[in-house]
């Protein structure tokens, strides 16, 4: 069975959406799929009461000590793929299913609060090793950002764009929503429209990585430029920038954390130095002897 998990830290990015239209695409394909939530808002068990009782596809799993197990009674099932949709933000739940996965997808909007906030998510994929891949989801219909995005996406994974950003890109229109609404994927509500091809397309784009994943680790020699980053990980090539000032200028201040630290450390010690006060010595005769 493979198991994919939708993660992110950044609410409204259409885990939830993405879940219930990816498991279709992969039943339409031949799979027997389940979805898991492990939500507490019940985006995932609310479209399956909509959906009605007499094809259950959505099992609800609040504790996260729970996952591993459930996952491997579906095995056991017969299930071929299952999907998990998290809560956003980090959670016991989001990373239990990070751990558990063959396939973490990160879906991201093309705006920067989304970007910034993939790094954050990428950081837990990347402790645990797990293959990856972002979806960029509800784009414009044409627009620079949404290369821009990608393109970014790319840089901070330190891998090429095509391993790691998935194709196509999922572009934003209301049937995604209506289907949502009325308890149907994007592909049952409109099995002609463009959305519907898009999410088959990219099922196909995700089955095949599930057979050649992405591993979250820096392939060598590219790892070597990598090694003195803290976490979270971003991960862009570090740049050095050397000043020479003429002769007769001085090097300005340093500036920085790092540089305030510094200073603040050495007027700590300055202060240790000074005079020490003798007791019974009023305020104004601290000063003078300061």
């Amino acid at each position: 069975m493979h198991t994919i998990a939708l993660v992110t830290q950044k609410g409204g990015s259409g885990k939830s959406t993405l879940a219930t239209s990816l498991a279709l695409a992969a039943r339409r394909a031949g799979h027997t799929v389940r979805l898991i939530d492990t939500d507490p808002l019940g985006t995932l068990s609310n479209w399956q009461r909509r959906r009605g009782p007499a094809e259950p596809l959505v099992e609800t799993v609040l504790n996260a000590r729970e996952i591993e197990g459930r996952l491997h009674s579906l095995a056991s099932q017969g299930v071929t793929v299952a999907i998990v949709d998290t809560p956003s933000g980090l959670s016991a739940a989001s990373t239990a299913a990070v751990r558990y996965s063959d396939l973490c997808m990160i879906p991201a909007r093309p705006s920067i609060a989304d970007i910034e906030a993939s790094a954050l998510t990428l950081s837990v994929v990347r402790a645990w090793k797990k293959p990856f891949a972002f979806i960029l989801n509800q784009t414009p219909n044409r627009s620079p950002r949404v290369g821009s995005a990608a393109a970014t996406l790319s840089d901070d994974s330190g891998f090429d764009l095509a391993d790691v950003v998935a194709q196509p890109f999922i572009v934003m229109r209301n049937d995604h929503q209506d289907a949502l609404a009325a308890g149907l994927s994007v592909g049952e509500y409109d099995p002609d429209g463009k959305s519907a091809q898009e999410i088959r397309n990219l099922w196909s784009w995700t089955e095949t990585r599930l057979g050649a994943g992405v591993s979250a680790e820096v392939p060598m020699p590219r790892a070597k430029q990598f090694t003195a980053l803290e976490f979270p990980i971003l991960l862009r090539k570090p740049v050095e920038i050397v000043v020479y000032p003429p002769a007769s200028h001085a090097l300005p201040a340093q500036t920085g954390i790092r540089a305030r630290w510094e200073r603040y450390a050495a007027h700590l010690m300055q202060a240790s130095a000074s005079p020490s006060i003798e007791p019974g010595m009023s305020t104004s005769e601290q000063r003078v002897s300061r």
